[in-house]
């Protein structure tokens, strides 16, 4: 007996066509669900970009607001620091200003005690009188640069972003040494006499 080839071939054929026809309608019934899989992926994708932009613009609203509160505390910080540097060289003054007045009011009382000295002196030896003379001399200098020493630090007081502790200094130290000279002058003068 022979073998019917062709119609085994026929059958074969059959089965691979009834197997294709049903790949073909699996891959029809996959198709629209893979286009839905691809549009929601694409949809997923889409919102998760919108959501890394928002995001990123919060992280930037914050990091600009974080800077922004930054540099307003430097800018405070700066500005209680001049403060207080204004502060102690309005102290510094004032203290200056205090020291000049008692330089003035110790040259003053010296200066009246000089003259009565003198008086009493009236007819005393020439040299005590010359001595005498020129401590009073220095007393007066000593005044006059103790009060402009005073007009000085108080114009430096007003203008106080530009005080100049070492020019007050000068003056107010000028003015002592001639107090402490006047004083040591008139001495000398007592002495002599």
């Amino acid at each position: 007996m022979a073998l019917p080839w062709l119609r085994l071939v026929d059958t074969l054929l059959d089965v691979t066509n009834l197997a294709l026809s049903a790949r073909v309608r699996r891959t029809r019934d996959i198709e629209p669900a893979a286009g839905a899989a691809r549009t929601s992926s694409q949809l997923e994708t889409g919102l998760a970009n919108v959501v890394v932009a928002a995001l990123k613009e919060a992280f930037d609203r914050d990091a600009r607001r974080l800077d922004l509160e930054r540099e307003r505390m430097e800018q405070e910080r700066e500005r209680a620091d001049r403060a207080l540097k204004l502060e102690l060289l309005r102290q510094a003054g004032e203290r200056e200003i205090g020291r000049l007045r008692l330089v003035a009011g110790v040259a003053f009382v010296s200066l009246v005690g000089a003259l009565f000295f003198l008086l009493r002196l009236g007819g005393g030896a020439l040299g005590a009188r010359v001595v005498v003379g020129f401590g009073w001399l220095l007393l007066l200098a000593s005044l006059a640069v103790s009060f402009v020493a005073q007009s000085s630090v108080s114009g430096a007081l007003a203008r106080i972003d530009e005080v100049s502790s070492r020019d007050q200094s000068v003056a107010g130290s000028i003015a002592a040494w001639l107090l402490v000279a006047g004083l040591a002058a008139v001495g000398l003068a007592a002495l002599i006499a």
